[in-house]
């Protein structure tokens, strides 16, 4: 296996976005964030590999099966941009955004932020009429 520490932060960012499309989160966070991470999002903050699974499982249930798209990936230096969409059909979200700091080949630190667009309320609570 290469040396993790030496990759880019283009090497990371890939990785990381292939990964998260394939639905290897476990090999993702182990292989691309360091065990202190420290993730900003408009729903709190989140530290280490404990907090990515917290907040993978959160957006799990917010947006369940959905299908994401990348908008826009930015790297300069040791940072990188995401913007991205998603939709599940009764949620979508328009507005994705996440940002990273990458050093020694993983990320140290990330912003999240999205607005979830509810279509379907009742699709969500498996409720049905009134």
């Amino acid at each position: 296996m290469p040396n993790l520490a030496s990759r880019s932060t283009r090497e990371v960012f890939d990785d990381h976005l292939k990964l998260a499309q394939e639905g290897r989160f476990e090999e993702d966070i182990t292989r691309n964030f360091s065990e202190d991470c420290v993730v900003l999002t408009n729903r709190g903050t989140f530290r280490g590999h404990d907090g990515l699974r917290q907040l993978a499982a959160m957006l799990k249930q917010e947006i369940p099966g959905a299908e994401y798209g990348y908008i826009n990936r930015l790297v300069e230096g040791r940072f990188a941009l995401l913007e991205w969409t998603a939709d599940c059909g009764a949620v979508a979200v328009h507005d994705g955004a996440d940002s990273f700091v990458v050093e020694n080949g993983k990320v140290v630190a990330q912003t999240i932020h999205y607005t979830l667009s509810v279509r379907d309320p009742q699709a969500l609570t498996g409720r049905s009429g009134p």
